[in-house]
Order: C-alpha cells, then sequence, then structure tokens
C-alpha cells in the first residue's frame, strides 16, 4: 500500500540551522510512514555554500524525503514576499498534481496561503502550523503600524486561513487558549494542537557534572530583535558581583562587533566574556559549559505564543534558565517544574531579586536531573514527532472519508 504523500512547505531553508533542527528532526522520523516532500525557500548565500548543500541534499535524500528549493527573495519586501507565493503557488501545484498529495503542512504565514490555494484547487488538507501570531508580531517588533494597510489585510488573510484550516498547531497553551476565543471561530471550534518547539534531546543532553566554579552565565542565539540583550548583561553584572570570577558565554554565530559594543556600553570587562561562534553541532557542549543560561524576551501581546528552542536546549542539557514573564508558557514551565526563574520586570531590584533566586536554584544537587526530566517531559522530539504522526493520521482518515 503506498504511503500517504504529504507536501511540507517552508519559507525557512532548509540549509539554515533552524530548518535543519526544526523542520528536517521531525519530518525524518515521520518519512518511514508518510512520502513526505519538501518545498522551502532558501537564501542566496546558503546555496552558495556547496559543502553545506551537498550535506544536506544527502541527509534528506537518506530519508527518503523529496526536496524542491525555491530561491527566497527579501526586498522590496512586500513585492518579494509576493513573487516567491506566485512561483511557490505554481510549483506546489506541479508537486501536489504528480504525487497526488493527501496533506499540504504549511510551516508559518506565507507557506499557508500556498496551502490554500492547494486545499481550494486540489481538496487537499491543509495543517496550519502557525509558529506564533505573524502580524502581530510585526507591530509589536516596531516594522508595521498597528493601524496599517499591512497589519489589517494580514489580519484577514490570518482569519481566512485559520478558518480554512483542517487542522492548527500552535507552540503554547498561551496562544491555543487565545486563538479559541477569536470572535470568528466561535461557532466552528477548530481543532488545535500544541506542539512546542522541541529539540533533539539525543543530540542536547546532559554533557557532564553541572558546571560551578567559575559561575559561567551563558547565551546561545541572535542578539536582534526581540531578546533583550542588554538586560540580560545587566544580569551578568549582578551575578558577578554575587559571585566572584563569574565568567559570561556568549554563543552567537555573526554580531559579535555588537555584543562587543553592548558590553562596553553596559561596563562589563572584555576579560570576562567569551563570545563563540559555533556550529549547531557543537551547541550542546558549550551549553554544558554553563551553570545557568539566559532567555529574556521582550513582552508583549504576540509573544504569547512563542517557544524559544534555546530553552529546551538548555533544559536538555541540564542547565536552568533565566527567563520572564508574558512569553508564552516560560513562566509556568521555569516556576512550576523549578527549572529556573522567571523574572517579572526589568528593574534593578527585580533583576537582582530573580539572579540571586537564581543563584540559590543552581546550588540543589538535584537541579540538572530536574532540567533533563522537565526538557524530555515537555520538549522530546519524539513527542513532537508523535503528536504531528497523529495529526498526519487523522487528516489522511478524513481525507479518505471524504473521497468516499
Amino acid at each position: 500500500m503506498a504511503k500517504p504523500a504529504v507536501l511540507y512547505i517552508s519559507y525557512d531553508g532548509m540549509l539554515e540551522p533552524l530548518g535543519q533542527s526544526q523542520v528536517l528532526a521531525y519530518l525524518e522520523k515521520l518519512a518511514p510512514d508518510y512520502a513526505i516532500h519538501i518545498l522551502s525557500f532558501e537564501k542566496k548565500a546558503d546555496w552558495a555554500n556547496g559543502a553545506r548543500r551537498s550535506a544536506v541534499s544527502g541527509r534528506i535524500h537518506a530519508a527518503g524525503i523529496g526536496w524542491t528549493a525555491l530561491r527566497y527573495h527579501k526586498s522590496p519586501t512586500a513585492p518579494a514576499t509576493a513573487f516567491d507565493i506566485t512561483i511557490g503557488t505554481i510549483v506546489a501545484l506541479r508537486i501536489a498534481l504528480r504525487r497526488r498529495v493527501a496533506i499540504v503542512h504549511a510551516r508559518s504565514y506565507v507557506p499557508a496561503l500556498i496551502a490554500l490555494t492547494l486545499k481550494k484547487l486540489l481538496g487537499c488538507r491543509f495543517l496550519f502550523d502557525m509558529r506564533g501570531l505573524w502580524a502581530d508580531e510585526r507591530v509589536d517588533g516596531g516594522l508595521w503600524p498597528a493601524d496599517g494597510r499591512l497589519y489589517r489585510t494580514a489580519k484577514w488573510l490570518e482569519r481566512h486561513l485559520l478558518v480554512a484550516a483542517d487542522h492548527i498547531v500552535t507552540l503554547t497553551d498561551a496562544s491555543a487558549t487565545e486563538i479559541r476565543q477569536f470572535p470568528y471561530l466561535a461557532n466552528r471550534a477548530p481543532r488545535i494542537s500544541v506542539i512546542p518547539t522541541c529539540a533533539d534531546l539525543d543530540r542536547f543532553s546532559v554533557q557532564g557534572p553541572p558546571a560551578q566554579s567559575p559561575f559561567v552565565l551563558g547565551y546561545v542565539g541572535s542578539v536582534g530583535t526581540w531578546y533583550l540583550f542588554d538586560e540580560m548583561l545587566r544580569c551578568f553584572l549582578v551575578v558577578a558581583g554575587e559571585e566572584p570570577g563569574a565568567r559570561l558565554l556568549i554563543v552567537n554565530r555573526n554580531e559579535h562587533p555588537a555584543i562587543r559594543d553592548r558590553l562596553q556600553a553596559i561596563g562589563i570587562d572584555p576579560a570576562a566574556v567569551q563570545i563563540i561562534a559555533a556550529d549547531h553541532a557543537d551547541v550542546a557542549a558549550l551549553i554544558g559549559r554553563m551553570s545557568a543560561a539566559m532567555a529574556i524576551i521582550t513582552p508583549s501581546y504576540s509573544k504569547i505564543a512563542s517557544a524559544p528552542t534555546k530553552l529546551a536546549e538548555y533544559l536538555g542539557c541540564g542547565v536552568p534558565c533565566l527567563g520572564n514573564d508574558a512569553v508564552g508558557d516560560m513562566a509556568a514551565i521555569l516556576e512550576g517544574h523549578r527549572v529556573g526563574v522567571s523574572l517579572p520586570g526589568f528593574s534593578d531590584q527585580e533583576l537582582r531579586e530573580g539572579v540571586r533566586r537564581l543563584l540559590e536554584l543552581t546550588r540543589e544537587p538535584d537541579l540538572q536531573t530536574r532540567c533533563r526530566n522537565t526538557a524530555v517531559e515537555l520538549f522530546s522530539l519524539d513527542l513532537g514527532v508523535t503528536a504531528y504522526h497523529g495529526i498526519y493520521g487523522e487528516l489522511v482518515r478524513a481525507s479518505v472519508r471524504v473521497a468516499a
């Protein structure tokens, strides 16, 4: 019997670390039961890296997955995105017809617009994997005005996508609760599953005994729009005042000059800081050198849908996290499972109290095990794969009933 065909559409490239950890890692485990084809949009610089392209292509082929890569266009923003949607829709229709696709799995909003066309023209089941409240993120991030035409258009499209979707996936319980309260969904009762950004816990595992002396506060990732890098640096100043000889370890790919500028502005001794650019395969070992790690994010309405991948990776390595309230389910996880501290705000007093609580927590002998167990309970890649497997099966069965 032929395996049900799935077309997975991602605006994130498979040559990017995120595509490899948050798309390929799942699809490799789903491929034995589903005939999966990926349609992705790859950035020019990534595609020019022949060695990486060959490695990722080999990985996809080894899993028995098909792959069509299109060029990602960035600017001017609206025309470039419209062009990508147009070309993506044409290519997706060809793939869907050739492979008799039963399910179109769309990762975020741009792929969802392509998937919606396939649903209307071919009757494919449409899985809308939201990843977040995209239009609201644009406003909260200062990219769009709240009353502007782009935002209103995006929310209009969001409404149509949510109404048309056969199943919705979101990252947090907080966002699922919010979506269910949208007035236009009141009589539809959409099927919504919460699947947080999971981590490969075989790779992100405990690396050794907890790092204790010197105390190492760490951060992994970019320092751009959403992450409050200055506040994290202020937290390190508090740590340094409490723990003589404390070190700051920053794992970041390409923002080193900007990081050094902020270190100087905040008044942190460069000798106490190590900045490392690392491949994704090396990140777990670096997390293992941390006594505690940070994921402090700008709190806003859109961030109720945020589930930072780095939180799963920190906890998987047995490392507690310093986060903050009003970001997805972070506070409930950190405080409820006692695997970190969630800051209620960013005043000097709140940072001091939060850091002191974190330092006390790191002295608990069972903390590393508690962090690891929480990651296994909430963020295991296998749990995410099982959830997607169930959704795919449900959609295939629905498709068969309609065909009959």
